[in-house]
């Protein structure tokens, strides 16, 4: 699996995800802090790789702007999500907080499928994207073996550096 279809896959995956939490009733506190946990691991792994890994791979003249700003959203959910490592899913904000992670999220995702992806296609060759697929599957496997959401709170000073 290339690099762009591994990350879409983990976008769909996450949004599906949000869709199960969106479906939750009132009282459901266990199932919201567990379909907290599941999406803000996946989140956080997923940050890192395309940090670590994709970013610079994909750094070039016509793309630098739109990995600026991709960095500035994955600080922005950082913060959401360290923010609701705080708080129980019972508190008056948690909800809120997922609602805006979710629609945050969603753009970034928009964005990086309409617009990224594409420049990143025709900037890396497919074996180029296929190597960097496996790193990036490794890395996030790696990760989530642990719970990458508690590395986040370290994480939400500065944005990645591009």
């Amino acid at each position: 699996m290339d690099a762009i279809e591994l990350l879409t896959q983990q976008h769909d995956e996450v949004k599906k995800l949000f869709k199960k939490y969106e479906k939750l009733s009132d009282g459901a506190e266990a199932k919201r802090q567990e379909l907290f946990e599941m999406i803000s691991d996946r989140l956080s792994a997923h940050a890192s790789i395309e940090e670590q890994y994709f970013y610079p791979a994909a750094k070039a003249q016509d793309t630098e702007d739109l990995l600026r700003e991709a960095a500035e959203e994955h600080l922005s959910a950082k913060r959401l999500i360290a923010d609701l490592l705080d708080l129980e899913p019972s508190d008056e904000e948690f909800d809120a907080k997922m609602q805006v992670l979710q629609e945050q999220i969603e753009h970034h995702v928009e964005e990086e499928e309409g617009e990224l992806f594409k420049k990143v296609r025709k900037l890396l060759s497919k074996e180029q994207l296929v190597d960097l697929g496996v790193q990036m599957q490794q890395e996030f496997e790696e990760l989530m073996e642990g719970e990458p959401r508690t590395q986040v709170p370290a994480e939400t000073e500065h944005a990645a550096p591009i």
